[in-house]
């Protein structure tokens, strides 16, 4: 069966990646189950391993709105939706997004109000059968646990994220991660307790609930830019995508173009590209140019879904050499 985003057709190696990335998503989704219920059994009353055990909640949305959002881009264009359904992956990292944002303002102001209070977490004993032993050695297991593999997790999900041009994917492998802090935290906030230290836990809880908020803010960034039609750009949201150049430099070589300049939208997997160019000598192109330019450029990427050229006497003046300097300066 063909790997498909709604109309466009994945090539080899996009349809291979959208494969593994479906399956790693639904291994993070079988792993998270065991290792909230892990957590929940052994966190007591320590902040930090509540944090942690929040935290593996809230690492369910990422790849739950992945799957979501893959499931609906492979709709085809409607009369309702002319441009498919491709949001769907910004409308997912803008749920994942806000939820991080909301979590990780509530852990912050509950653990800071923890450490300001001067609460001593107690952490007892348990025991199995014969044997007495510290509750912090569970807690310390569960975490090793629980922390490292979502680690290797993120690794094998970053280079998909960048294949699949999918942010929604990107931000779960990112949090993945970054997991192995969170780990560490609530380990070193339980040693803190056994230590006598009664501030480590809460002061490990607000190192994770600050981490996590942090993701917050940085994912709502990317998601509302995307979707507020900003410049395209890499999955990463910190640069432009290297895509508009290629775009904008192979319709300037079409022998009757003089230039070019595009507003390239991106869809969430695709980009819609308007094209805006002045044809040489102020002559109007023919169909078979217009034609021809479309399909050309349309090929430069599995990316480019859809492209419109529109010839102009001169270039729309957000396009203009300069324009986009003089306008970074000054916002």
């Amino acid at each position: 069966m063909t790997a498909t985003f709604g109309h466009t057709e994945l090539p080899p190696e996009q349809a291979d990646a959208l494969r593994r990335a479906v399956r790693l998503a639904w291994v993070t989704i079988g792993f998270l189950l065991v290792g909230v219920t892990v957590v929940y059994l052994v966190m007591g009353s320590s902040q930090a391993m509540k944090a942690a055990w929040a935290e593996d909640l809230l690492s369910f949305i990422p790849p739950i709105s992945f799957l979501v959002a893959v499931h609906l881009a492979r709709r085809r264009p409607t009369v309702g939706h002319p441009y498919g359904y491709h949001r769907s992956v910004g409308v997912g990292h803008l749920v994942a997004a806000a939820a991080l944002l909301t979590m990780g303002s509530f852990l912050v102001l509950d653990s800071g109000s923890g450490l300001l209070a001067a609460e001593h977490p107690p952490v007892g004993v348990m025991h199995l059968g014969d044997h007495v032993f510290w509750a912090g050695w569970p807690m310390i297991g569960a975490m090793v646990v629980t922390g490292v593999p979502p680690v290797f997790l993120g690794r094998a999900k970053m280079p998909l994220a960048r294949t699949l041009h999918d942010r929604v994917l990107y931000a779960d492998a990112d949090m993945n991660k970054a997991d192995w802090m969170t780990a560490l935290g609530s380990v070193v906030g339980i040693l803190g307790i056994g230590a006598g230290l009664w501030w480590a836990d809460s002061a490990a809880a607000l190192f994770i609930s600050v981490s996590i908020l942090r993701d917050g803010i940085t994912n709502l960034r990317v998601a509302g830019r995307a979707l507020m039609d900003a410049r395209a750009t890499t999955v990463e949201g910190d640069r432009p995508h290297p895509l508009l150049q290629r775009v904008d430099a192979h319709l300037r070589s079409l022998p009757w173009v003089a230039e070019a300049g595009s507003r390239v939208r991106d869809e969430g997997h695709v980009f819609h590209v308007e094209a805006f160019v002045v044809p040489r000598g102020g002559r109007v192109p023919g169909l078979d140019d217009l034609v021809a330019a479309r399909e050309s450029t349309i090929a430069l990427d599995w990316k480019i879904q859809d492209l419109v050229v529109i010839p102009v006497d001169q270039l729309p003046a957000e396009l203009l050499p300069g324009v986009e300097a003089a306008a970074g300066e000054h916002g």
